[in-house]
């Protein structure tokens, strides 16, 4: 029934590879990165909310952007936005939301989701969830989404599973962006699915597993469970947060449980974590170029050129670059260099004035 079936939407990360168009006062869960009229938080919310009835969706995100959860999604009430005092990464996030919802129904199932991921065909991931859901009612597996490669993808994790005649199968291996090399070998074994980040499994399962995999956190939050729904829910999560450390849910638990299975989609989906992978999904020009501003290009291909329709972007002999200009910020990079992101942003962590543009 939908009245068991709970969304959780994972929406507190700070998007450092979508710098400088993601800032930290509006990350890229906020953002219509698609230019569809719709932020993807917004969207991942209309995508999932036809799994369950309304008031069973849950958004758990930093408290610094609670205003921009209630901005976008008007319809939730206090008690479905799940503020964290600080980001320790997947399982304490997971774990707050799965203790609050036991409060609420101990049968529940529960649909755990990043906010920002790209999923096209929409029917076909409601039927996979759907089929996942019914799998995940016996409350004793630990269900994840795999999406079968098209490419030999070094930005994503992989599931190794054993075959079966069912799409759903137990999970043999986790990998985590693995080399070129490896990713090939991994698309020619044809037992390799890229990891979505997507889960489905029974609150009784994943409380299970909290308790024998990461004890301390679990007694964490069994501690600050009775203060849920009340106004001292604040302050016995900040209590919690304190205690537990910065763990992943795939490293935590994934990775060592023993009831881990895999449902085998084939939607297309990517998880958006990168402007190569914004410039693989966009509708693109006869050279390849994915264009949202005001511009005139010569002799460029296989770029992506962004920026506000008031500015004119000129762009000549460029291959394989963003362009773009962001508030205070104008960048031209290689748009593949993921890892030269990551670097701009330290750089203007420790600069006097870097904050400015962060």
């Amino acid at each position: 029934m939908p009245q068991n079936v709970y969304v959780v939407l994972m929406a507190g990360g700070v998007g450092t590879r979508f710098w400088p168009y993601s800032r930290n006062a509006r990350p890229k869960q906020f953002l219509d990165v698609l230019g569809i009229g719709k932020t993807l938080l917004q969207s991942t919310y209309d995508r999932l909310v036809p799994l369950c009835v309304p008031e069973n969706v849950f958004v758990v995100t930093h408290e610094d952007q609670r205003h921009l959860v209630k901005e976008q999604l008007p319809m939730l009430s206090d008690d479905q936005v799940l503020c964290e005092p600080m980001r320790k990464n997947t399982a304490p996030c997971i774990a707050y939301a799965a203790h609050k919802i036991a409060r609420k129904n101990p049968q529940a199932v529960m649909i755990v989701s990043p906010a920002d991921h790209v999923i096209l065909q929409e029917e076909e991931f409601q039927q996979v969830l759907q089929k996942t859901v019914d799998q995940a009612r016996s409350q004793d597996k630990l269900i994840t989404v795999g999406i079968k490669p098209t490419r030999p993808e070094t930005g994503y994790g992989y599931i190794q599973f054993l075959e079966s005649k069912s799409r759903l199968k137990k999970v043999k291996t986790f990998t985590e962006k693995p080399e070129l090399a490896m990713a090939k070998k991994f698309l020619e074994s044809g037992d390799f699915v890229w990891n979505s980040g997507i889960f489905i499994w029974g609150v009784g399962a994943i409380l299970k597993a909290l308790a024998k995999y990461l004890p301390e956190m679990s007694e964490s939050f069994e501690e600050a469970a009775p203060a849920f729904f009340s106004e001292n829910e604040k302050g016995a999560i900040q209590k919690a947060y304190a205690e537990v450390k910065n763990i992943s849910i795939d490293y935590g638990i994934m990775e060592k449980a023993d009831n881990v299975f895999v449902w085998l989609g084939s939607f297309s989906w990517s998880d958006l974590g990168s402007w190569a992978s914004l410039h693989d999904i966009s509708e693109r020009d006869a050279n390849n170029n994915h264009v949202d501003a005001d511009a005139l290009l010569y002799d460029s291909r296989n770029c992506i050129i962004k920026g506000p329709s008031d500015k004119l972007i000129v762009v000549h002999g460029l291959n394989g670059y963003l362009v773009g200009v962001f508030d205070n910020v104008t960048i031209v990079c290689e748009k593949d260099k993921e890892d030269m992101f990551r670097r701009f942003v330290n750089d203007l962590k420790a600069k006097n004035n870097g904050g400015n543009y962060l």
